[in-house]
């Protein structure tokens, strides 16, 4: 998906796409800052990005400074957005509370963070692996402003986006309920095809069954 938007943002020809993960790519599993144009941070220590999102917000907060003088702080109210997206895999990582507790503490209102909360990570079930239950209450209990939303629901993602930016005292996080491998028979709750490549029957049957759900 990142690599997709960046392609069609002009980083570099779509037609690169097709070499995710191939040998020699500028694309692989994990994007990496020094090879990928657009990249600018290292994805591979999973749950650094609340963080990471952290600074960049508090940054967007701090003053500029120029040569001759000194401009006025951003106002909470017009600096610009940092948004970061989880899972909830990734969630069973420490350095995501850190991140958490430190966002809460500056009052980073313009840090938004959405978290792909479908219940199944790369080896089972999130229950089984590190349940994280009662999710809202947790996120609420480090001082965040929470939103719970169908995550599937393009209309309800921009409405919760929407909720965020009225919320300037606090960071907000979204919790996107969603299936993982949502629309496709045999992906759905299924932790296998996480990072699993189909062969191109399994292909051609996922395409075919996303298009009847488009019509």
């Amino acid at each position: 998906m990142l690599y997709a938007a960046l392609a069609h943002r002009g980083f570099f020809p779509i037609e690169e796409l097709m070499t995710f993960r191939h040998f020699r790519s500028r694309l692989q599993g994990h994007p990496e800052p020094e090879t990928t144009p657009g990249i600018e941070i290292a994805a591979g220590p999973l749950g650094h990005g609340i963080a990471v999102g952290v600074g960049m917000a508090l940054s967007a907060l701090m003053p500029i400074r120029k040569p001759s003088a000194q401009s006025a702080p951003s106002s909470r109210a017009s600096a610009s957005k940092v948004y970061v997206l989880v899972g909830d895999g990734e969630i069973n990582s420490g350095p995501i509370w850190e991140g958490a507790l430190n966002a809460s503490k500056f009052k980073v209102g313009n840090l938004t963070v959405i978290l792909d909360y479908n219940g199944i990570q790369q080896t089972w079930a999130t229950t089984d692996v590190m349940p994280t239950e009662p999710i809202r209450e947790k996120w609420e209990s480090f001082g965040w402003h929470t939103d719970e939303i169908h995550g599937h629901n393009v209309r309800e993602i921009l409405d919760a986006l929407d909720r965020a930016d009225e919320v300037h005292a606090k960071p907000s996080i979204i919790i996107a309920r969603t299936v993982k491998g949502k629309g496709v028979s045999f992906m759905e709750y299924d932790h296998r095809w996480h990072g699993s490549t189909p062969t191109e029957e399994e292909y051609e049957l996922a395409l075919s069954e996303l298009e009847a759900g488009l019509k």
